[in-house]
């Protein structure tokens, strides 16, 4: 049977703002990527959802970014490999110590924003990050795009991974998304989304934003929490997916 896990970026309230739906999000998902207070999150977020997740049944993932709250962490900045792994590994233990209290364990890592879209290109920064990532522990699984430097740094020091496809994001057709400035970068129809997925599930491909066609086969998929479509479209697509045949499961039972 086909597995195919279901992720959200959540977590990503702070202070007196609430950001998307994590709670109803987190009936149909099988991982969350969790802001880890940074780009997004504060202390009681971060713990409010860890604690939702492991009621829910929900895997867990540390999702660290720049120190941009204002930016919400999607804003490039200029840093050293050197402090890439600091920023990750800080934000790592900052996590990990709320997963202790709620008794559960830290599945995976996913950059956010700008430092997962800078290192997805450039085999430092993913080295760096992928180096955190083992130090933290050796079975943490990395998760990013196929077609990135970050499956290179993985595999490279032995570390787990997973790739990763957007359902409500456009692709270029070198694999990477299209920047958010641009018309068309963000998928906000539900069926679309959910199309792209099945098309994804059953033949490997998706269909980049000028129409050419793209190679791609992936473990996880994800729909943005703070997409107003993403409650709506994380229904369909696993509703879709469970009619396929396919059987939704947490990243850790697919990557062994």
């Amino acid at each position: 049977m086909h597995k195919i896990d279901l992720n959200s970026d959540l977590g990503e309230s702070f202070g007196a703002y609430t950001l998307g739906m994590d709670e109803q999000l987190m009936d149909y998902i099988t991982s969350a990527n969790v802001a880890c207070g940074w780009h997004a999150g504060d202390p009681g977020v971060m713990q409010k959802t860890l604690h939702a997740a492991v009621q829910k049944g929900v895997a867990v993932g540390a999702h660290p970014g720049y120190p941009d709250l204002l930016g919400f962490g999607r804003r490039e900045m200029k840093i050293t490999p050197d402090e890439a792994y600091t920023y990750v590994l800080y934000q790592l233990g900052a996590l990990d110590a709320f997963a202790r209290v709620e008794g559960c364990h830290i599945q995976h890592i996913k950059p956010h924003g700008a430092l997962y879209n800078q290192a997805c290109k450039d085999e430092k920064l993913a080295g760096a990050i992928c180096r955190a990532a083992r130090a933290f522990s050796d079975d943490l699984i990395v998760l990013a795009p196929y077609n990135s430097a970050f499956r290179t740094a993985a595999e490279t020091i032995g570390q787990p991974f997973a790739a990763e496809f957007f359902a409500d994001r456009a692709y270029l057709p070198d694999g990477s998304l299209v920047p958010r400035s641009q018309p068309g970068a963000v998928i906000h129809d539900p069926e679309l989304a959910c199309q792209r997925v099945l098309k994804m599930a059953r033949e490997g491909v998706v269909t980049c934003i000028d129409g050419t066609a793209l190679q791609m086969r992936c473990a996880s998929v994800c729909v943005h929490g703070d997409n107003e479509a993403a409650l709506a479209s994380v229904k369909m697509i696993r509703q879709a997916l469970e009619d396929e045949g396919v059987l939704l499961t947490p990243m850790k039972e697919l990557i062994k």
